[in-house]
């Protein structure tokens, strides 16, 4: 009735002259139907380009199956579910178990086990950076507990693998060429995948067959943000639980990713290392693992950090039928200060030695402060009493290494606070170290004595050479190299002495005074 009513008055103001009152009713009038009409017309020019927007965008996101994981807010709020999940987890599972007790220390397993999982899980699912730093941790086999490095070392076969139309837009982007314009061919499935890249087998125009390494096409964009995320969650579990100090992994990461990431430095860094190892001729693995280790650490200062089994392979030369051993991913190298450096081979050379005032004061010296017996628990995966009494001369047993995961797991603050007070080049040694200790654990042969006698052979070359580079005259060149030789041909000395030992023959001589006594 109202809408009739409205128009039969506009009608009648049509049709008769207007008063002035009716001349300014028709001008309001004009006014909200020009006001109405402009903003119709502004919502439909909004509509359409809303419309647009959406359909473009339903287009785009139906030609490139936008994965949700690349969401950053999605990655994020994975991330924050797991560590507030793990956090009131072990908030509230010990609060009706009485400390110390074996109800306690089984519950607090299963608790380090599922909480392990639940960041397993995150890992897998946020890939990228996440799997780089679950690995990093699954490698510290006595800084966190049993349950954490054994579930997360499987993510060094969980990598994900990119699609053959990601690798192919990888290489369009940075080389500006078709796979067709560069390899007569290549395999489509990878030869292998990593966290951050895969490892395709092709064949280029000359004949030559290569690897080629393509980094996944999300991880350079995410690992920033990925890395921020965790110094966020980092820093609130801190807050929660004071006496976890894990923000030494964070700032690893941050200067560390960028380097793996960057391809050419790895290249660089391949070309370096080959030429540094040029005069090894790799007959046993662990021995020469632990050779060619100990070459880079103690003699050039610059090293591989990450010998994980996956990037260490063992294969018998196609020419000499000879065994070999290949490096792979050579992304991540420390190159370690000259006094730092010395520091840390004259400190091993205590330790090997048992001489424990040298011991106290290369550890302090590299930063450990009073925690020094810690830290040389730490760096050597040894007991105390076998630090002690040296470390070359008393064998590993499997009651000390139960013992020493068990001390990892009751002085994690402790081991937490050292790790923040040692130099950052330290961080990735003792992750080499541990690296390499689970190797030599696969292989068993960790009790074995070589990997030391490789060590002091190394530190004494590399002391000898820093003195003859500070020596003033010939003469005193001359004594240091004669010195050097001496200590060299006495370890050779003690080498064999072992091997007659554990030869046959040592042990009818070992038989036989044994009965004559």
């Amino acid at each position: 009735m109202k809408e009739t009513t409205s128009v039969e008055t506009l009608g009648e103001l049509s049709s008769h002259s207007p008063t002035p009152e009716h001349k300014i009713h028709i001008r309001q009038l004009n006014t909200i139907l020009l006001t109405v009409s402009l903003m119709a017309g502004r919502l439909l020019k909004v509509s359409s380009l809303a419309t647009a927007v959406f359909a473009s965008s339903g287009f785009y996101l139906y030609n490139r199956l936008l994965d949700l994981n690349d969401l950053s807010f999605i990655r994020f709020g994975r991330a924050a579910a797991t560590t507030a999940a793990i956090s009131y987890d072990y908030l509230t599972a010990f609060k009706h178990v009485e400390y110390g007790t074996e109800e306690y220390w089984v519950l607090k397993s299963k608790v380090h086990r599922r909480s392990a999982e639940r960041l397993r899980d995150l890992c897998c699912a946020n890939r990228g950076t996440f799997i780089k730093v679950g690995q990093h941790l699954g490698a510290l086999d006595y800084l966190l507990p049993e349950e954490y490095t054994s579930t997360l070392k499987v993510l060094h076969s969980r990598a994900p693998q990119s699609s053959m139309e990601e690798i192919q837009q990888v290489i369009r982007e940075d080389l500006g060429k078709e796979l067709s314009e560069l390899f007569v061919s290549f395999e489509e499935k990878p030869q292998g995948a990593a966290s951050l890249a895969q490892v395709h087998k092709a064949v280029l125009h000359d004949g030559r067959t290569v690897a080629v390494k393509v980094q996944h096409p999300k991880v350079q964009r995410q690992s920033s943000k990925d890395i921020m995320v965790m110094e966020v969650l980092l820093r609130a579990v801190h807050w929660v639980f004071p006496d976890f100090a894990f923000m030494w992994l964070v700032e690893e990461a941050k200067k560390n990713m960028p380097l793996e990431l960057d391809f050419l430095n790895e290249g660089h860094n391949a070309e370096r290392v080959s030429s540094m190892l040029a005069h090894f001729p790799f007959l046993k693995i662990s021995e020469d693992l632990g050779k060619m280790y100990s070459e880079m650490i103690f003699v050039h200062g610059f090293v591989h950090c990450d010998p994980h089994p996956g990037n260490v392979l063992v294969r018998k030369c196609p020419q000499s039928k000879k065994t070999e051993i290949v490096l792979l991913d050579h992304g991540l190298y420390q190159v370690l200060q000259p006094d730092f450096r010395l520091d840390y081979c004259r400190l091993w050379q205590a330790l090997i030695e048992g001489d424990m005032s040298g011991v106290e004061c290369y550890s302090r010296r590299l930063g450990a402060g009073d925690l020094y017996p810690l830290f040389a628990c730490v760096l050597t995966a040894r007991s105390w009493t076998a630090v002690n009494a040296g470390i070359s001369s008393v064998p590993v047993t499997h009651s000390e290494d139960l013992e020493i995961r068990t001390n990892a797991a009751l002085y994690l603050p402790q081991i937490s606070d050292l790790l923040n007070r040692v130099p950052r080049q330290m961080l990735l040694l003792l992750k080499t170290n541990d690296l390499l200790r689970g190797i030599e654990t696969i292989l068993q042969t960790r009790a074995s004595s070589s990997s030391f006698i490789n060590m002091s052979r190394s530190c004494i070359s590399a002391i000898a050479r820093h003195k003859r580079s500070k020596a003033q005259s010939k003469r005193r060149r001359l004594q240091i190299t004669l010195a050097e030789s001496f200590s060299l041909w006495r370890l050779g000395m003690y080498e064999l002495f072992l091997w007659l030992k554990g030869s046959v023959l040592g042990l009818w001589l070992t038989a036989l005074l044994g009965f004559l006594h």
